[in-house]
């Protein structure tokens, strides 16, 4: 909303810095960051006095029986953090502003339930696999179908995927495209909820890709930076800026909260929704496959355990001493706070081969 006073600049040309991307971004991701200080203190105590305790899973780590009991249900935090900034400093006329708010704030209703089932159940059981993936693919079958067929970004619309280090490499996939779509959005959220295990495992992960992503959203949306780079050129794409750095903010701002020993856990109504947001931000700027390499950290502790399962059914032994890949690691004999630094570096890793891509095509 913010945004219109531009209109103003007649009246005093301070005004004209909201038509500014790069201007409003940033004022978002200080809006997110001063919204989670404010608000974070208050839901720590909320969640504590209406007993809403993480619930650990016995054949976890022994390590983490202590956690038991810690506040969860923090992504209520994350999601208005970044909700209202958006609102606040994007264009709320652009239709990519409100398609990925459509599926962040969904894919975070479906993890609220989640985490309301398994509180209400006292244990670590919330939705099962059927109900969880049903949700999620049906929020995921919406968005494409908008991105496909909204009047407004129709003409943006594309089947065709590009590959890094491949200029040349194209790939049509025509009526294939928006169950991709739905692979690529359920993906990226059960990614991130996968990576969510250790005290700013996730979060950290999170604001490494969302910071990378307002770089990614920025180019698609800038004419001469997209064909300089020769990247998809996304009309009104962006404005997505202004979300991502509401994410950055938000991730920060729970991050502070989440350090080790966390205060809150962000649980699934906000790992399924960061992932989601991640998921749908790489399939409107028309970089679905780079996304691999953007969360790569998310894609190795989901492979993890799909290698896992795969393994002990077909033969009976495990590859990993636990998964996701995080808990190997701690049954290795790492500490939980080295594993995090460590993972965060590789994710660091991952997001600058991914922007290296913009020129190595």
């Amino acid at each position: 909303m913010l945004y219109y006073l531009f209109t103003l600049r007649d009246m005093f040309s301070g005004f004209n810095v909201f038509r500014y991307i790069t201007f409003r971004t940033a004022w978002a991701a200080l809006t997110a960051l001063i919204i989670s200080f404010i608000f974070g203190p208050w839901l720590i105590e909320r969640m504590r006095r209406i007993k809403a305790g993480q619930y650990i899973r016995e054949e976890g780590p022994k390590s983490h029986q202590m956690k038991a009991g810690t506040p969860t249900m923090g992504g209520i935090l994350i999601n208005i953090a970044i909700v209202i900034p958006t609102i606040l400093w994007a264009d709320i006329f652009n239709p990519y502003i409100w398609i990925v708010l459509f599926v962040t704030f969904a894919y975070g209703a479906i993890g609220f339930v989640d985490d309301y089932r398994k509180l209400v159940k006292k244990q670590n059981m919330g939705l099962t696999a059927k109900e969880k993936f049903s949700m999620q693919i049906g929020v995921a079958l919406a968005a494409g179908l908008a991105i496909a067929y909204l009047p407004s970004i129709h003409n943006n619309y594309s089947t065709v995927l590009t590959f890094p280090f491949f200029k040349a490499l194209h790939l049509n996939l025509g009526f294939l495209y928006i169950p991709f779509i739905i692979v690529v959005l359920v993906g990226a959220s059960n990614g991130v909820n996968l990576t969510d295990g250790l005290d700013g495992l996730a979060i950290g992960s999170t604001l490494i890709v969302a910071v990378t992503y307002t770089i990614l959203t920025y180019a698609a949306g800038n004419f001469r930076v997209a064909d300089y780079l020769r990247i998809a050129w996304v009309p009104q794409a962006g404005e997505l800026a202004v979300f991502c750095g509401a994410m950055v903010g938000a991730s920060l701002g729970f991050l502070w909260f989440n350090a080790h020993p966390a205060e809150i856990f962000m649980g699934d109504v906000g790992s399924l929704a960061l992932g989601g947001a991640i998921g749908c931000l790489a399939v409107m700027i028309k970089q679905e496959i780079l996304l691999g390499l953007v969360g790569g950290l998310f894609v190795l502790e989901g492979m993890s355990v799909v290698l896992q399962v795969a393994s002990f059914k077909l033969t009976g032994r495990r590859i990993f001493k636990m998964s996701p890949l995080h808990h190997h690691f701690e049954l290795s004999g790492w500490r939980e706070t080295k594993v995090v630094v460590r993972f965060w570096i590789i994710a660091i890793i991952f997001a600058m081969l991914a922007l290296s891509t913009l020129k190595l095509r």
